[in-house]
């Protein structure tokens, strides 16, 4: 109840406002998303990517990010919104990493690195929660044990004729 209604808007607070902040002011963030984006296409032996595809890489990662944010705050599908900002977090993390920045930005970053991890921990539990709802495990189980009743109902009365 608590978190549907005070924790999960709060949560949801910092992925929109990051996410407005990128779409409408990417060249902040262009500098990390280029260095991010040229191990990508280095890894996979691609071109690395212009400025503006990079500009607008970062733009459309911040619409997500504010999109899934809107949708958790909303409380509409909480979830998949959750699980859609932790895994879109991740990239963020990855490049504020800070193990091998130069000890100028390494403070910097860390602090950036560690606040990622607690977004995205924050919503992997967003994301796990059920607010009191059986999960799909619990559900699968009993589908499962309605099959075997039913089974051994049906052995019971053919034996019983």
């Amino acid at each position: 109840m608590v978190l549907r209604h005070i924790a999960r808007p709060l949560l949801a607070s910092w992925f929109v406002a990051s996410g407005v902040q990128a779409a409408r002011r990417p060249g902040e963030h262009v500098q990390a998303a280029r260095q991010g984006s040229g191990l990508v296409t280095k890894a996979l032996g691609a071109e690395p990517l212009s400025d503006k595809q990079v500009t607008t890489l970062v733009r459309a990662h911040g619409v997500a990010i504010a999109a899934a944010g809107t949708l958790l705050a909303l409380g509409k599908a909480p979830r998949t919104s959750a699980l859609a900002l932790a895994l879109l977090t991740v990239p963020l993390a990855v490049v504020n990493q800070p193990f091998t920045a130069s000890d100028a930005t390494r403070e910097e970053r860390a602090q950036r690195f560690v606040g990622n991890l607690g977004a995205i921990g924050a919503a992997l539990i967003a994301g796990v929660d059920t607010e009191g709802r059986p999960g799909i495990s619990w559900r699968v189980q009993q589908a499962r044990a309605a099959r075997v009743a039913a089974r051994e109902a049906r052995a019971a009365a053919r034996a019983a004729a």
